[in-house]
């Protein structure tokens, strides 16, 4: 495997992330929330939007040659699916008044929709209801993200409506 390969690979894990041995899905997840964290920091909505639109891209190409490097579809430790599908369940919580908020206002001052917005991600990452399971026979990349993006949405839906 050659140094670009390997550094394809690398962050396709989740930086190393998605190497642990139980659950690398949920652990890739909570790099995800530290991914929310430092888009947060600038306090630019715009960026904010921005990096999560290319986090959704570069996933699907990152994916796509993890899978072909590795000869594995879908491989439980490519994890940056997962860690860019966080910034878009968090969407309703970052996203109030019209601004955008900062890490302290989501994860100390309202610190309980933190953990249900993870957990909500999480719920529908592994039950995966329609058509979360349907998008994953999309070919390459596409499958493998677009069921964590759909996974967010859902997560997003249900945070938005709660007041």
């Amino acid at each position: 495997m050659s140094a670009s390969d390997k550094l394809i690979v690398f962050i396709a894990k989740g930086f190393g992330t998605g190497c642990v041995p139980k659950a690398p899905g949920t652990v890739g997840s909570i790099a995800g929330v530290g991914w929310v964290a430092l888009l947060l920091l600038p306090g630019d909505r715009k960026l904010y939007l921005l990096a999560t639109v290319i986090g959704i891209f570069a996933s699907v190409w990152l994916c796509t040659r993890a899978e072909e490097i590795l000869q594995q579809h879908d491989p439980g430790s490519v994890v940056i699916d997962e860690i860019i599908a966080l910034p878009i369940c968090f969407l309703p919580l970052v996203m109030r008044d019209g601004g955008l908020a900062d890490p302290q206002t989501v994860f100390i001052q309202n610190w309980h929709w933190a953990p249900l917005a993870f957990g909500l991600f999480r719920l529908f990452d592994i039950w995966k209801p329609w058509p979360v399971f349907q998008v994953q026979a999309l070919p390459k990349g596409w499958g493998v993200t677009l069921d964590d993006v759909l996974a967010g949405v859902y997560a997003a839906a249900i945070l938005f409506f709660i007041p």
